[in-house]
């Protein structure tokens, strides 16, 4: 399944949020991303039509099983790709912001190959 990297974005804020807090609503993913509430109210919106997320009548969102395997595979990305960049030596700041850019854009072989060579390190 490909989807927009914007997505994915909502998607594994989501999910982080719902590790840190326990709970997630709409003004937590804007806070997290940076956007307007009226934008991420849209997002949700076409979320829940596409079966990503559902949300209750207390505004609380949760991942559908299709939108937890999105974001649990864009986190693991993102944490390996920035715990290996941090090895290589790149500031914490740097690693973070380049693994946000590299975790949607790598095929999952490649994705494969950093994992075995993270591992033998």
């Amino acid at each position: 399944m490909v989807i927009q990297e914007s997505a994915e974005n909502y998607l594994e804020a989501i999910l982080m949020i719902k590790q840190r807090k326990g709970e997630v609503h709409s003004v937590d993913i804007a806070a997290e991303l940076g956007f307007s509430k009226p934008s991420v109210s849209v997002a949700m919106k076409n979320f829940r039509q596409n079966g990503y997320i559902t949300m209750d009548e207390h505004g609380h969102i949760e991942l559908t099983e299709t939108g937890l395997d999105i974001a649990e595979r864009i986190y693991e990305r993102h944490r390996l790709i920035s715990a290996l960049l941090k090895k290589l030596g790149v500031k914490e700041d740097t690693a973070m912001e380049d693994a946000c850019r590299i975790e949607h854009d790598i095929s999952p072989e490649t994705f494969e190959a950093m994992k075995r060579l993270y591992d033998s390190l």
